[in-house]
This record gives C-alpha cells, structure tokens and sequence, in this order.
C-alpha cells in the first residue's frame, strides 16, 4: 500500500534562527505562520515560497499561534508574558492580556462559543473573550503542563492533553469537567478530534496513539505504537481521509483515517527530511501540501498524491 503514496519536498523555508515550534493557517489556503525559539512570527506564502514577512518579533520563545480568520488577526502565545493580539493589516500590537507567568503550549479559537483558549505551564487552561480578549476564567485541573487542546463542533466538548499523563474533556460552554481519560503512561502533547467529531486522536511522550470513541463516553478504541520517541502533533487532511504524525524520531508518517493503516514514512533518509524532532505540522487544502517545521530550523512543504 505505501508505494501508492507519493511524496516529493517542493520547498525548504529557512530564516528562523532557531526550533521552529509551530505553524497556523492563514486566511488562504496557501499561506500560513510559524513561529519558533527566537521569537520570531513569520508569513509565508506557498505559492512563493522563497521569502518570509516578518510579522512580529517578541522577547520569548513562542510555542503557540492563533488565527482569527473573521477579523485578521494573529494571537501570539508570549511564554511567560501573555498572549499579544496583532492586527495583521498593520502589524500592531492591539491588545496584551497578561497571563500567569508560564510557557503557553496550545491555544484554540471557536467560533461557535466565541472563546480563545490557551493551555499552559501552570496546568491552567484561560479562557478568554473572542470579542474582547478579556480573561474570563482560568480553569485548572492539573499540577503539571496542559499542553495541547482540540475542540470538537458537534459535542461542543474541549480535550485538553496534559503532562500528567491525563486528558481531560469539558464542556467547551461551562468548562465543567466531564471525563478523564488516563491511558496515557507520560505527558500528553497532542490530541485532536476527527472531522466528523467521532473520534478523538491522541499522543505524545510514551509514542502510542491512542483512538477514543467520542460517542461511546470516549471509550478507549485501540493504540498503535506510532513512531519510536515523542509523538509532537497528530492533524488530519483536508477532506479527513487521512491523517498525518510527527515525532522526535525526525519522521512524519502518514496514515488512513478509516484503517489505521501506515501508508508512508517520511524521513531524514528517503526524503531529505528534518535532521532532528519534527515539531508541528499543517496539512492544507492548498495542492494537499503537508507543512513540517523541526528543531533543525528549518520547514518543509511535501506535495503528497494517494
């Protein structure tokens, strides 16, 4: 089945001085952000791949981004500084919400319940105004890190991954608690829910994935033992069929959504891939070309044809 797959890098973006952390989709399809460990939050183009627009610069490393497509702006997760909102047409600061000082890990804009999540090093998730930005609560349910969130549109339900080894989910409306999930033998550092809302996805520091059946009280489904180190993202393509991995193994694997089923390995040594942990990942509907950003500084764009 894996020779079906093909797999061809059509670009390598370069300017970041150090890891890159993390990319986010932008208003179109064929453009989104990074941000990395120097602190640098950069627009990129895939149909002109060659040069970044530096969006903004701050003081810290910078794990977490957020896009609000209905207003254009970009939320920047400030380790230890709080998130700052820039307004993208004139790349001004527009507003700072100060947080408790502590890396921020994920954070997650809703529509349907006009909130900005974001999870971080305190074990707290805040939740604040979409609107106004204002701090409306932090909710905490762990000593150690919450690392990664997902929402899903059709439970209306919040999946927080932990480093306590926990996800938990809550009502995304009252953040009131309303499972925990505890399969996971170390800190959970991606989750994400499918397209249609019936599964949730789940990874991290043992290297299992694990699948959990949404409508069945999140009964755990099965796991597969994905990559050897560190699954850093899970994300699934556009149209849902498929879903991609990364990990601290330097691989991206791809896999089928209704299977499981490993159809390609992407590597240092078949494709001229990241030398070292493979940190995020965006699979857009622009040409289905998959993003990867690394600690090697650098990040990938991967036309993939099934």
């Amino acid at each position: 089945m894996a020779s079906k797959v093909q797999v061809e890098k059509v670009a390598t973006l370069t300017g970041h001085r150090d890891s890159v952390y993390t990319l986010v989709q932008a208003a179109e399809e064929h453009r989104f952000f990074s941000a990395a460990g120097d602190g640098m939050v950069v627009a990129w183009n895939m149909q002109a791949p060659d040069t970044g627009d530096l969006v903004a610069r701050v003081n810290a490393s910078v794990y977490a981004l957020c896009y609000l497509p209905e207003r254009h702006l970009l939320l920047i997760g400030q380790n230890r500084e709080g998130v700052q909102v820039i307004d993208l047409e004139s790349k001004q600061i527009l507003k700072s919400v100060p947080l408790p000082k502590v890396p921020i890990f994920d954070m997650l804009y809703t529509s349907e319940e006009g909130k900005v999540f974001v999870s971080m090093g305190s074990g707290g998730v805040a939740v604040l105004d979409a609107e106004t930005f204002e701090l409306q609560t932090i909710i905490r349910k762990a000593d150690k890190s919450a690392r990664s969130l997902a929402y899903n549109k059709y439970s209306r339900e919040l999946a927080v991954g932990y480093s306590d080894h926990k996800i938990r989910v809550f009502d995304a409306g009252s953040m009131e608690l309303k499972y925990e999930l505890t399969s996971h033998t170390n800190s959970v550092f991606t989750v994400a829910f499918s397209p249609d809302g019936k599964l949730l996805l789940s990874g991290g520091r043992d290297a299992h994935l694990r699948v959990w059946d949404v409508e069945q009280k999140y009964t755990e489904r099965g796991y597969l033992i994905a990559h050897m180190y560190t699954i850093n993202h899970i994300t699934y393509s556009p149209d849902g069929a498929y879903f991609a991995t990364c990990s601290m193994d330097k691989s991206i694997k791809l896999w089928d959504a209704q299977t499981f089923k490993l159809l390609k390995v992407i590597d240092k040594v078949r494709n001229a891939s990241h030398g070292t942990s493979v940190n995020k990942l965006f699979w857009s509907a622009h040409q289905n070309q998959l993003v990867s950003c690394s600690d090697d500084r650098t990040i990938s764009v991967w036309d993939i044809n099934f």
